[in-house]
Parts: structure tokens; C-alpha cells; sequence
């Protein structure tokens, strides 16, 4: 059984409307589709109206009658632009470093339903944690935090920033760099990376 995070994830991708295009692009029944695939007319029809998400053999059955990769069902032109809504209930919430004892920060993605995308854009709840059990951590491009409350420390090479609400930071993330939360007050951001 799909979660509605799932179903909606597979729904933007528009399998069974881009199924549909190539059978009548073709003049191809149903029927006659099925009897080129293996698979029932009624399968089909569920797939092309979106009842039902295909596995990647069924798909790629499909995709070899019409001569078309798996890449067609999942890339190329877009018929609207690149769209991700994430409703607050819907996120799910992450630890930085998953089975560690001890975390420097829980995380959010806001935009994990969009698919194509330059960035990504996580909500995260930073954590009491000693200088000396810092993890720093780096990645190519860019990073931009922006922080909604509480006070922050952001490691950055030898370099130790503090913000408070309101300010902001975007540094080189190639340069090792670590976060902790000062003082007892929660501390909450949006951090931004490249995709």
C-alpha cells in the first residue's frame, strides 16, 4: 500500500497519461497492446488512468513495444513547470548522521516532492551538543542558512559565526563545517544546499 507522500510523488511523473499519448499516437487498443505486452486490458487501463503505479518490468514491456526508454516516462519535456507543494504534516523528520548516539541536528525537506530540482531546502532543529563532538562535514557548491530563532553556532573551516533570528549566513560548503545550538533556547533554520 502506497502513502499518499508516495502516491503523489509517482502521480507528478504522469506515467499513465504519457502510456495513454504513445497508445494513441500508435491508433492501439488496449487489447491489442496487451496482447504486444503479455499484460490485461484491463491492467492497462488501470495504469493509463492512474488507479495503478507499474513496476519497472511491466513499464519497460511497455516501453519496448513502443521503442521508447524508461528515461521517456521520467524526464523530458514538461508539459507544466516544476511544482513541489510539502504540506507541514507530510515531512518527515531526519537525524544527520541516522544510528548515531548523538546528533547535532534533526531535519525536514521542504521540497522532496519536486522532482528536476536545482537545491535542496531542509527545515532543521538544531541540538545541544559540546564544540569537542562536532562531525564537520562537506559537499561541493554552496550552502545558505537562514536562521528562524534561537542562536547558532556555524563552524566553518577554523572560523567559529554566531546568528541569531533573523540572520543569515551562505558560505563555501566545500570547506569543512559543522553546526551546534548555543544556549538553552531551541534553535531552529532553513538550510539550503545544491541539489
Amino acid at each position: 500500500m502506497l502513502t499518499p507522500t508516495l502516491r503523489n510523488g509517482l502521480k507528478a511523473y504522469g506515467i499513465g497519461a504519457r502510456v495513454r499519448a504513445l497508445r494513441l499516437k500508435k491508433k492501439m487498443g488496449l487489447v491489442e497492446l496487451g496482447r504486444h505486452t503479455g499484460l490485461s486490458a484491463a491492467l492497462l487501463s488501470k495504469i493509463e488512468r492512474g488507479q495503478l503505479f507499474p513496476t519497472l518490468p511491466t513499464l519497460l514491456r511497455i516501453a519496448l513495444v513502443f521503442g521508447v526508454g524508461l528515461d521517456y516516462f521520467f524526464a523530458g519535456s514538461r508539459e507544466k513547470p516544476v511544482i513541489g507543494i510539502v504540506r507541514r504534516k507530510d515531512r518527515l523528520r531526519f537525524r544527520d548522521r541516522p544510528g548515531a548516539r548523538e546528533s547535532a541536528y534533526e531535519f525536514e525537506s521542504l521540497d522532496f516532492p519536486a522532482v528536476e530540482r536545482r537545491l535542496n531546502a531542509y527545515f532543521a532543529e538544531f541540538l545541544p551538543l559540546p564544540p569537542e563532538r562536532l562531525q564537520p562535514h562537506q559537499h561541493p557548491g554552496g550552502e545558505f542558512i537562514y536562521v528562524l530563532g534561537g542562536t547558532l553556532s556555524v563552524h566553518i573551516g577554523d572560523e567559529e559565526h554566531a546568528l541569531a533570528g533573523g540572520d543569515s549566513i551562505y558560505f563555501d560548503s566545500s570547506v569543512p563545517h559543522a553546526y551546534r545550538r548555543r544556549g538553552g533556547r531551541s534553535c531552529t533554520a532553513v538550510v539550503v544546499t545544491p541539489a
